[in-house]
């Protein structure tokens, strides 16, 4: 199940066990109501109670926004083992696709942008860090293992294990992100 191994990403990381990790951290809290309905909404149940499920995992999953400041719709794609180092600010577009065992920091944006044939969402590879208050948007590739800055903006694809920082983001070096996801 994908939701133990996000809890296991932040036992790793906090050294204390999942139950106090379920009971304090908030990002943990936004991820089980998104992997319940994302299960949901990918599962193939009927739609008579597919629909009315997905209608409360809207009501949930704002209720869980306002509480955080986390937004991660169920219909995104986001893989196992992912990790929110702090809460609040963070904004998930409905159509994004994140790898395996990503971290992301508070104030990040993964969303929509671009004009005509550029007009999209970013797909994210696996074992990306992206730091606090970075926005990666349009119809971009973030390659596994890259390090995206803190406050940086991502409009452009990112190379595989490199490293980019500044408004636009450029490259800055060929480190990737092991030093920062364990």
């Amino acid at each position: 199940m994908k939701f133990s191994k996000d809890i296991k990403r932040y036992t790793d990381y906090s050294g204390k066990s999942a139950v106090l990790m379920l009971l304090t951290q908030q990002g943990l809290w936004a991820l089980f109501q998104y992997r319940f309905f994302n299960w949901v909404y990918t599962s193939r149940l009927p739609k008579v109670l597919k629909w009315p499920l997905l209608a409360i995992g809207v009501l949930k999953l704002k209720g869980i926004e306002v509480l955080t400041g986390i937004t991660i719709p169920y219909s995104a794609t986001i893989g196992e083992g992912f990790y929110i180092g702090h809460h609040s600010g963070i904004v998930i577009n409905a159509h994004a696709i994140i790898g395996k065992n990503c971290n992301i920091s508070q104030g990040v944006t993964i969303g929509i942008s671009g004009r005509g044939d550029n007009r999209g969402v970013p797909e994210i590879g696996d074992r990306v860090y992206i730091g606090a208050n970075a926005t990666v948007v349009g119809k971009i590739k973030v390659g596994d293992r890259a390090v995206i800055g803190a406050n940086s903006l991502v409009v452009k694809d990112v190379g595989a294990r490199t490293t980019v920082v500044g408004v636009p983001a450029i490259k800055v070096s060929d480190n990737d992100s092991a030093d920062y996801i364990l």
